[in-house]
């Protein structure tokens, strides 16, 4: 990992960690870092209002150049970072250089061993785990993370959850590891599990929370806890479809069980298990948002909804009204360039990346530049739930430079018709 990493970041580290574009100027990199950093941001809501956050250690493992480190560094009195390439870390003390308290580490790329037991109150990692080929790396690192967690304190992990596809991988395309086996993890080491989004995916996000002791305990005395409402969890509306990708809910729940997580609470839907992927903090109401992936229900029409915890009914059953799945229509979500995909329709690389969603039967898909068919299709499934797929292929050989029309077809359903750029670079 490390020689990889190292090859990578003297190549062009700014492609490799943000790979939106290369040879990003640094403006436009540590613009890419927005995003994640709101993510990040909103997780601390789970510590209890009012502490000093200046006080407050954050730990990175993976951060590169220092992408991350740079806006965390404005949230957290000290934020450390390691990284498994010394490459990498050279570039993040220069970028970090006027930041006293934001200290980057050469590791071991398998631990924390330079890191004392419960000495940070936050540990995250972005798109780092999803190129370790090794299980048992990323299995060692988030022991480590729990290990050197104060408790109460938050671990925030991007994982790889694809389904497994090969008996090994590389550092690039790392090792898949399932939403069951973080469930598992979190059970072994006693950790209140809050999230898993994105199941399935290359990028599944999983948070986790180091108990303190007597927290169990805590839960025997309380106020009762009442589902206020039931909304779709995509939306508003207070229905969901019987099936397909809308068919997940969201439950309002006030004076839900300091101790409620994932592997302990359960929600039945006309006696039909759901999955719970996310139990957020408290909003200002007191309510807490609980999101629930439905699958498939047996009838249309107002139903039951039931929440369980640790196998005793908690609340008292609130309606929902279930109606009928609508049609599944194809959907174009994006067309750019298939490795600089910030230049979108501008296409530099000679190849071109299609995303769409509700395709239920993407190997009839075709497409054309100017009349002649394109080369080289690859069809890989993003997300399962929509489902999204992800569609590469190459310019036909010798396509001119200056625009050109894309033509998109499902078999004989022509989806549409986009402008294209093609540089003569």
């Amino acid at each position: 990992m490390q020689r990889d990493w190292n090859d990578r970041a003297r190549e062009d580290a700014h492609f490799y960690v943000a790979f939106g574009r290369k040879d990003q100027d640094p403006e436009e990199f540590f613009a890419t870092a927005a995003e994640v950093v709101k993510g990040l941001e909103h997780e601390l809501r789970r510590f209890p209002p009012g502490g000093n956050r200046r006080a407050w250690r954050a730990l990175e493992i993976g951060c590169g150049p220092g992408r991350l480190m740079r806006p965390m560094s404005r949230v957290f009195g000290e934020v450390h970072g390691v990284d498994v390439s010394d490459e990498m870390i050279a570039r993040a003390h220069a970028n970090l250089a006027g930041i006293p308290h934001a200290h980057p580490h050469h590791g071991t790329g398998s631990d924390l061993s330079q890191f004392a037991d419960e000495s940070f109150d936050f540990v995250y990692s972005y798109a780092v785990f999803q190129h370790i080929p090794s299980r048992e790396v990323v299995m060692s690192y988030l022991h480590e993370a729990h290990r050197v967690l104060k408790p109460g304190g938050i671990l925030r992990a991007q994982i790889n959850g694809l389904d497994q596809t090969a008996k090994t991988y590389d550092t690039w395309s790392g090792v898949r590891i399932g939403a069951e086996e973080i469930k598992a993890f979190a059970t072994v080491h006693d950790m209140q599990l809050l999230a898993l989004e994105g199941t399935r995916t290359q990028y599944m996000w999983t948070t986790l929370r180091k108990r303190r002791a007597g927290w169990w305990q805590s839960d025997a005395v309380g106020k009762r806890t009442w589902i206020r409402r039931i909304t779709n969890a995509n939306n508003s509306e207070p229905v969901t479809p019987q099936r397909g990708r809308f068919a997940s809910i969201t439950l309002w729940v006030e004076h839900l069980p300091e101790m409620a997580d994932l592997n302990h609470l359960k929600v039945l839907a006309d006696g039909v298990e759901g999955f719970p992927c996310y139990i957020g903090p408290p909003e200002a109401d007191g309510l807490q948002q609980v999101n629930v992936i439905m699958g498939e229900l047996p009838r249309t029409g107002l139903v039951p909804v039931e929440l369980r915890w640790r196998d005793d009914r908690i609340a008292e059953p609130k309606m929902l009204r279930v109606i009928p799945q609508g049609p599944t229509v194809p959907v174009i979500l994006s067309v750019t360039d298939g490795i600089n995909m910030m230049s979108g329709t501008n296409i530099v690389t000679g190849s071109v990346k299609v995303t769409l969603e509700e395709v239920d039967e993407p190997v009839s898909f075709r497409a054309s530049i100017s009349g002649a068919p394109v080369r080289d299709i690859d069809l890989f499934c993003a997300d399962p739930l929509p489902p999204r797929w992800e569609i590469n292929f190459q310019l036909p050989e010798n396509t001119p430079p200056g625009p050109h029309n894309l033509e998109l077809w499902l078999g004989h359903r022509r989806l549409g018709i986009i402008g294209l750029t093609v540089s003569s670079s």
